[in-house]
């Protein structure tokens, strides 16, 4: 008898973002995560796929239809530092296409040094890009992303870019510093 497979196909994605600081390094983890809204999540990584006719949602909404203990599948960038002063970055970036039916792209990326409005648009591009060469959208890879950006928006077919990014520098006693930047998929 053949079986019946039901996809878990993403219907609602919300983004979030947060920063924790304590003497231990999972606690800071888990301060980002409280801070972010996600922390009583049992937290599954995904690759960076937005699904077709996903609606993008509040935070405050999307936080809301989470439950104690539920699996909840999220990209996630997330970086951590003891060291004082030191520049700590976790972002999201997101491209749709102009076509419903057409999946997007979610990229993330985590370091240092990297302010952030500089984190945000490298995490847009990065996702940009890939939707770009799914769609066949033909530039040059070496050109700045504000001139790709204008060649993808003039395509018609990528309607939309944004980032969510957090930043931190390094606590100035020593304490670890992480920052989590996440994109959270409702079934």
């Amino acid at each position: 008898m053949a079986r019946t497979r039901t996809p878990l196909v993403p219907q609602e994605v919300f983004f979030t973002k947060g920063v924790g600081r304590h003497r231990n390094r999972l606690q800071s983890f888990e301060l980002a995560l409280r801070h972010a809204g996600i922390e009583k999540g049992n937290l599954v990584r995904v690759s960076s796929i937005f699904p077709p006719k996903a609606k993008i949602v509040p935070k405050a909404k999307g936080l809301d239809r989470l439950e104690a203990g539920e699996i909840t599948y999220l990209v996630l960038a997330e970086a951590s530092t003891d060291e004082p002063s030191r520049l700590v970055g976790a972002g999201i970036g997101l491209a749709l296409p102009s076509r419903g039916e057409q999946y997007g792209y979610i990229s993330e990326h985590h370091g240092f040094g990297m302010t952030e409005e500089r984190l945000g648009d490298f995490v847009e591009d990065m996702a940009a890009t890939m939707l770009a060469t799914t769609l066949g959208i033909e530039f040059d890879p070496e050109t700045d992303y504000d001139e790709r950006k204008e060649i993808y928006k003039m395509s018609g077919q990528i309607v939309k870019t944004r980032n969510v990014v957090q930043t931190a520098e390094g606590d100035k006693n020593g304490l670890w510093t992480t920052v989590v930047a996440a994109a959270v998929f409702l079934l």
